[in-house]
């Protein structure tokens, strides 16, 4: 049987409560925060412009839409992602010298960093030495715990991408709650409040936080398995995960991931719905605040897929409204490199 030529993406937030919401200073934080990555010359002008091209100020405008003025939320996507780049061109040893350097970093903000280092060393630095002025303790403590999870597990997934391994349906999603970066995410949704270690690890916390995980997760994989598979760069993905461990098509396999993600999402509100308390009522509505902000993270990111040009190029709302796709023609093993392929030439030279 001949591969499609096109794949219907699932629809999993289609009873999703909470609607798209932007915040109010998307386009002041974004200006400052493409100059400040800029600033660094990270990359060649062909690779910025791709990265541009992705919009991640916008990203961090839909996923935390509450979020006061400041380039906190702006300046973590930049730094996932220029992350994200430059991981993905090494192995578990390149990513280990890239997670030493931004650990240290992290934990120590104030210091000048070593001449002729790497320029993920001062992103990282500038990035938290301006985020601690507004961050309470305890969100500043479980950030530093969370980032170092998500980074070493990137060293798991390049050892995994080196030697062609495609884990199983469950090692797959336990792997890929990390790699995809949505704990440390969380950090601009806890700013502003000061919530215990008891709060953050109560098992009805963990869940939400551990549902909304997956559910960033899983979108992330549908949306750019596209390109992704056109790159050869697919094997970190829920679809071909599911399509070989379970043996069934493309088409299955997406269906399989659809409704897999629309049971997480209805875990996720009904657990909601029967919070119980923490003792006060000023806790209570902190964890409350919490929930809510982690909660539009789904949209958020649901909504940016489509509105940014680095899933579908500039035909994202069209995808959106139809849900259909035409999948790109193969163009190499791993070319995801620069910019994977500046976005495999735009999307299929959509624009």
């Amino acid at each position: 049987m001949s591969a499609p030529s096109q794949i219907c993406l699932p629809n999993p937030l289609a009873r999703w409560p909470i609607p798209r919401r932007l915040n109010p200073h998307y386009a002041e934080v974004k200006a400052e925060s493409i100059a400040w990555i800029h600033s660094f010359q990270a990359f060649g002008p062909k690779s910025q412009k791709a990265f541009d091209r992705c919009d991640f100020s916008l990203l961090a405008s839909l996923v935390y839409p509450t979020l006061d003025k400041g380039s906190t939320g702006c300046d973590l996507m930049m730094l996932f992602f220029v992350f994200d780049e430059f991981t993905d061109q090494v192995d578990g040893d390149g990513v280990q010298a890239y997670v030493e350097i931004v650990l240290d970093a992290l934990r120590n903000p104030h210091e000048p960093r070593p001449k002729g280092e790497h320029v993920l060393g001062e992103i990282s630095r500038q990035f938290f030495e301006l985020a601690i002025k507004t961050a309470s303790p305890s969100s500043q403590r479980h950030f530093i715990e969370s980032f170092a999870e998500y980074v070493n597990a990137v060293i798991e997934e390049a050892d995994d991408r080196v030697h062609d391994r495609v884990r199983n349906i469950e090692d797959y999603l336990s792997l890929r709650r990390q790699t995809a970066g949505p704990y440390p995410s969380y950090f601009p949704c806890e700013l502003n409040v000061d919530l215990p270690d008891e709060v953050i690890s109560h098992p009805t916390i963990a869940n939400l936080m551990r549902w909304v995980a997956e559910s960033i997760a899983l979108t992330n994989d549908v949306y750019s398995y596209n390109i992704e598979q056109a790159a050869g760069h697919h094997a970190h993905n829920i679809v071909t995960v599911v399509m070989r461990d379970l043996g069934i098509s493309i088409e299955g396999a997406l269906e399989w991931v659809g409704k897999y993600h629309a049971e997480l999402l209805e875990r996720f509100v009904e657990a909601c719905e029967d919070l119980s308390s923490f003792g006060s009522e000023e806790l209570d509505a902190q964890v409350a605040e919490y929930v809510q902000a982690i909660a539009h993270g789904v949209r958020g990111l649901d909504s940016w897929c489509f509105e940014s040009g680095r899933y579908f190029g500039d035909k994202g709302l069209e995808v959106q409204k139809h849900r259909v796709v035409n999948l790109l023609p193969k163009v190499g093993k791993d070319v995801t490199t620069p910019m994977m392929a500046r976005l495999v030439a735009a999307v299929g030279g959509s624009s």
